[in-house]
């Protein structure tokens, strides 16, 4: 008798499970539908389009022809302007991040906004006003006009392009720090600073390895938009540096889709690679560390 009082419940609760996870699969079908669309058939249709010609027969002359010494060439000088412009970023990023972390709750929400304001201008009217501030007189050589020196050559140069970059992706760099400075336990700095260690100390043994996930983050958010860029370095570097996406983007406009498809394919796999290394670490580091 006491046995068949207690299956109710039990029943119960495998009816309520049930309906949660019906209720989970409806909220979460909207958005596997927009990720097979938007995302799994762009995938595939590049995949296809790489691998054929124009008569949609399978071929591998797409991808060995991206192995020439000149595109090889315009891809490592995409790598190198974004890790240059990654890097960049981390220095500018950490600092700042730490500091708006640091600061009283009413100031970092004004911090924060601060830093986000940019990102809700258009992407191409932020280009444009860098293009009117590096050109031969705009604003920074009439500066240094007043003081007899320039003007110098900053637009159509790669630090134009550099400077392009970390100005449109630096807050992809702060705001992942930041939200990871701001869950970390002060209790582990003051146990620090009670065991003997003195600011630099702390710095490097507690703060930077817990903060490790967020720099992580930050620099796959930088370092993946900066690589496959072209706007930016069309219009700021006029268009004398030709990057990965410059390449893209003209194979396009020549009606050769199937190159394009096959050039997007290389760089995609390169950045998938770049990212699994990185989680790799991140995973590692997750919670921290203290050396």
């Amino acid at each position: 008798m006491n046995l068949s009082k207690e299956k109710p419940p039990l029943v119960k609760k495998k009816k309520t499970k049930k309906k949660g996870n019906l209720l989970a699969a409806f909220l979460a079908a909207p958005h596997i539908v927009w990720t097979v669309l938007f995302i799994v058939v762009p995938l595939i249709f590049v995949a296809v389009y790489a691998f054929t010609d124009r008569q949609m027969n399978f071929t591998f002359d797409n991808i060995l022809d991206f192995f020439t010494p000149e595109k090889l060439y315009i891809l490592w000088r995409s790598v190198k302007l974004a890790l240059i412009a990654t890097v960049i970023c981390i220095l500018i990023g950490y600092p700042a991040a730490y500091f708006i972390s640091k600061a009283n709750p009413r100031t970092q929400r004004l911090l924060i906004l601060l830093i986000m304001l940019p990102m809700w201008m258009n992407f191409l009217i932020r280009t444009y006003a860098w293009m009117v501030i590096l050109q031969n007189k705009g604003i920074i050589n009439s500066i240094i006009g007043l003081i007899g020196l320039g003007p110098f050559k900053m637009i159509n140069t790669e630090g134009a392009v550099i400077v392009g970059m970390v100005y449109d992706f630096l807050p992809y760099m702060i705001l992942p720090i930041y939200s990871v400075m701001t869950k970390l336990d002060t209790r582990l700095i003051e146990a620090a600073a009670d065991l003997g260690c003195n600011g630099f100390g702390v710095l490097t043994k507690v703060i930077i390895p817990h903060s490790l996930p967020g720099v992580f983050s930050g620099i796959t958010m930088v370092f993946v938009p900066s690589i496959s860029t072209f706007y930016i370095s069309q219009k700021l570097g006029g268009g004398k540096f030709f990057l990965i996406g410059d390449l893209i983007e003209s194979q396009y406009n020549a009606n050769n889709i199937h190159a394009a498809a096959a050039i997007s394919l290389v760089l995609m796999l390169i950045i998938l690679a770049s990212m699994a290394v990185l989680n790799h670490f991140s995973d590692d580091s997750e919670g921290g560390f203290i050396p």
